[in-house]
């Protein structure tokens, strides 16, 4: 499953229609990348079978205002989530168990992956925003003098199908790969004995295991883009507990909370589909932020990562000093 605990590319499961740029940017203090592609035209940020209607006149855009309006009261995603959860015999940990050891484990390792034969536009697009993410996480811990990652301890919290656990373990660091999915943990160890011939490569150590579950203390601590299957509370509480696991660097993904990307994620709820069958978070930044205060850390670095169909928050945080998780 795309990371752990349970796992996700920001927003990229949702569907959403384009926003009008497309980049990459990791500031703070040196670190800077941006990628512009053409802005999408307004009718390519609805739905396929919407944008391709004609105009219509006064009377029949009220008439389809209505029709949509009816839709937005018919649909009820709170109630097809707690459909789905029940359906699996639990809440939200054990749909998105369910869905990433099924359904969302093939879907979501043919988007991983190399192969370009069998996938869309729309998946190929989230492939390159995680692979973003990977990389702006990669070029922060190495970009941290204190924490070299040959010999450092990390625990990638969420590790998917390995695409950052590898390029650790490549670099001679000693990880942890833990996953909610046995089907993702099963991929991503595949995947690790393929790439294991570098004489600097250190086997991780593979676990399924939720993010609740995770122990030990570790140089650094990575959880990407997993945030998006918290509430806000439970988010929180897991960044506070994953904090406590860190002693230099904890690096967090997230899907940002904005009015536009909360419209869009409403949107997407009116079109329901196998690949909506696990609930989708977006969070403030400054709930994170609060959350790394409280467990006594400090946002050091912020980058963000925006593709069509992929939008995700990346922050770097550290002890401050004379905190207890410094000690």
């Amino acid at each position: 499953m795309a990371r752990a605990a349970v796992s996700t590319a920001p927003l990229s499961r949702l569907h959403s229609p384009p926003p009008p740029v497309h980049h990459c940017t990791v500031s703070h203090p040196e670190l800077r990348i941006r990628q512009q592609r053409r802005a999408p035209g307004i009718a390519s940020a609805l739905p396929e079978v919407v944008a391709d209607l004609p105009p219509l006149s006064l009377p029949a855009a009220a008439a389809a205002a209505a029709a949509v309006a009816a839709a937005v009261s018919l649909s009820d995603p709170e109630r097809r989530r707690k459909a789905q959860a029940a359906a699996v015999g639990g809440g939200d940990k054990e749909a998105v168990r369910a869905y990433f050891n099924s359904t969302g484990f093939e879907r979501w390792r043919k988007i991983y992956g190399s192969n370009t034969d069998d996938v869309n536009r729309v998946q190929l697009d989230i492939r390159e925003g995680h692979a973003q993410t990977v990389a702006a996480a990669l070029a922060m811990l190495r970009d941290s003098p204190d924490v070299p990652l040959s010999g450092a301890t990390v625990c990638d919290a969420g590790c998917g199908t390995g695409s950052l656990a590898i390029p650790l373990a490549s670099a001679g660091a000693s990880v942890l790969a833990s996953d909610i999915s046995a089907a993702m943990v099963s991929e991503a160890q595949r995947q690790a004995a393929a790439a294991s011939g570098s004489a600097s490569f250190v086997m991780p150590r593979f676990e399924v295991r939720d993010l609740e579950s995770l122990e030990g203390r570790y140089d650094v601590v990575v959880c990407l883009d997993v945030l998006i299957h918290y509430p806000r509370e439970e988010a929180q509480k897991m960044i506070r507990h994953l904090a406590s696991l860190a002693d230099k660097r904890l690096l967090i993904s997230f899907a940002p909370l904005t009015l536009y990307l909360g419209l869009l994620k409403r949107v997407g709820e009116l079109f329901p589909g196998p690949s909506k069958a696990t609930r989708a978070y977006l969070h403030a930044e400054k709930d994170i932020e609060e959350a790394l205060r409280d467990a006594g850390w400090r946002v050091s670095k912020r980058g963000f990562i925006s593709t069509q169909f992929y939008f995700a928050k990346l922050f770097e945080a550290v002890p401050v000093a004379g905190s207890s998780s410094s000690s």
